[in-house]
């Protein structure tokens, strides 16, 4: 492997894992037993196990925002939908990173909350642009567009969790529910 595909495999196994168990129970000699690499080799990469958490946490938060990036030539709530629909989609697609990303021992350092928060600001950033689009947007749709993307993880995670919903039923919940809460037609 290059240096780069042996990094995304340590990548990949390390969310599958942080994503079932708390941070205190993975354990880096498990994670180099997965990959079939030397605790060593690890740690080449990763100077420490909250390194390697961070890279983690760090390569989940990058993908989202290039998946759901809205289109300026769709309709407000067609820009919605469709990022919504990339959102869910990519969390089924990579779901042990979206729930270590969302993960609540993860949201522990500082670091981790520091990335956290970069992306969140960059989406809300979107979201309220294409509400108030030109002009500075009033503090209660930023801070309603905040408490709805909170509301987004916590649906989300209980669809990967409990799949009762179909993956489109949960986007239009919230879709739905952005809607009314800003008087949005859709």
């Amino acid at each position: 492997m290059t240096v780069e595909q042996r990094r995304d495999q340590l990548l990949r196994i390390g969310a599958r894992l942080l994503a079932d168990r708390p941070y205190d129970e993975v354990w880096v000699d498990q994670v180099a037993e997965l990959a079939q690499v030397s605790r060593g080799l690890l740690y080449h990469y990763f100077p420490t196990k909250r390194d390697f958490a961070t890279a983690i946490i760090q390569t989940e938060a990058d993908r989202m925002p290039a998946m759901t990036e809205p289109d300026p030539a769709l309709l407000v709530a067609e820009q919605l939908v469709a990022g919504l629909d990339a959102y869910f989609r990519y969390a089924e697609d990579n779901e042990a990173g979206y729930r270590a990303l969302h993960g609540g021992a993860a949201l522990a350092d500082e670091k981790v909350r520091a990335i956290l928060a970069a992306n969140h600001t960059r989406q809300e950033d979107w979201i309220v642009d294409a509400l108030h689009p030109g002009g500075e947007a009033p503090v209660a749709l930023r801070v309603a567009v905040r408490g709805w993307m909170a509301f987004i993880v916590a649906v989300c995670l209980d669809w990967l969790r409990e799949r009762a919903l179909t993956r489109d039923d949960a986007r239009d919940l919230c879709a739905r529910a952005l809607f009314r809460l800003t008087g949005l037609p859709g």
